[in-house]
């Protein structure tokens, strides 16, 4: 278990780190060109790469929302929930003080938001609790439908990261207007400390969707594959 839970330390620091990094650091200026494909492509490269590195140690989760996903879908043991869901928020955490260290060395630095995720006057695209809830909900659904799918036994061997890599950069092109993308709890509270915004106040909607959202997508793949 001990080097499990390290594994997705590690996975899921990367995910916040280049991800959000992307955000804070590229996307903040205009002349690098990255925006929000730029950014949308940087969080679907580092679970990518991560679960090609360390996925074979701990199955890659990073996200306290896969890791429900997948034991609703008999995937993965219920008791190993909280050691994997400690280690993915503290890594998540870890990740963003270093990301903050880092950004607050240029003059003149404001966190602003911080790559956070927020509704209301928080959500890049002005969108409401309701819409955030719905978005959030649904796109996690799906990413676990992802998931389960591409790494079941009938899948073609070895080509899982690419599809659930994929498969978020694609949540995001699609939600970054709205949440600025969540569908990862821990995600979300990392960078909530350092935002200078409600995101902290706003944290629980970006844990209760997205794990609703997993339950349900477990579920569906569940029957799926019953007869498989």
């Amino acid at each position: 278990m001990g080097n499990k839970v390290v594994a997705e330390f590690f996975g899921t620091f990367w995910l916040v780190f280049g991800g959000c990094g992307s955000a804070v650091l590229a996307a903040a200026f205009p002349q690098l060109g990255i925006g929000f494909l730029g950014v949308a492509l940087a969080f679907g490269l580092t679970v990518l790469t991560m679960a090609f590195a360390v996925g074979p140690i701990s199955g890659g989760h990073f996200n306290p929302a896969v890791s429900v996903g997948l034991a609703t879908a008999g995937r993965f043991a219920w008791k190993e929930l909280p050691g994997y869901v400690i280690a993915q928020v503290l890594g998540a955490i870890a990740a963003a003080a270093v990301l903050y260290l880092i950004a607050s060395g240029k003059a003149g630095f404001d966190p602003g938001g911080f790559a956070s995720n927020g509704y209301g006057a928080s959500s890049p695209g002005g969108y409401g609790l309701g819409a955030a809830l719905i978005a959030e909900i649904v796109l996690t659904m799906f990413f676990l439908i992802v998931i389960l799918g591409s790494t079941s036994k009938r899948a073609a061997p070895g080509f899982a990261p690419i599809a659930i890599g994929l498969a978020l950069t694609l949540i995001h092109l699609i939600s970054i207007p709205v949440t600025n993308t969540s569908v990862n709890p821990a995600r979300s509270t990392g960078v909530a400390f350092f935002a200078k915004t409600d995101a902290l106040a706003q944290l629980w909607a970006f844990w209760v969707a997205p794990i609703i959202g997993a339950i349900i997508g477990g579920t569906i793949w569940k029957w799926l594959d019953k007869d498989a």
